[in-house]
């Protein structure tokens, strides 16, 4: 199973890391990354591998959500199947 992970906001030193160490640490793999730093605003797109995720898939988003504020950015996590879905004409 995997999963889509977003970031967008003000570029800070450490964004990258922080959404890394919290995928690890809960056994998520990080498969794909791609990170801009736009005019001072960071945006990544991050394709990771949640099937050997530790907690259930509603708290590892809870948990990134709750990073991404304490670094003042927003982060939105995504199920592949719903973005799969979303994408599909």
């Amino acid at each position: 199973m995997n999963a889509v992970i977003t970031v967008l906001g003000k570029d800070t030193v450490g964004i990258l890391a922080r959404v890394s160490n919290e995928c690890a640490a809960v056994g998520v793999n990080i498969v794909e990354v791609t990170q801009s730093v736009l005019q001072g605003m960071f945006a990544m797109i991050m394709f990771v591998d949640i099937t050997d995720c530790t907690v259930p898939f509603s708290q590892l988003a809870d948990k990134l959500t709750a990073a991404g504020e304490e670094m003042g950015c927003k982060v939105h996590v995504m199920h592949e199947d719903i973005f799969n879905a979303m994408h599909t004409i």
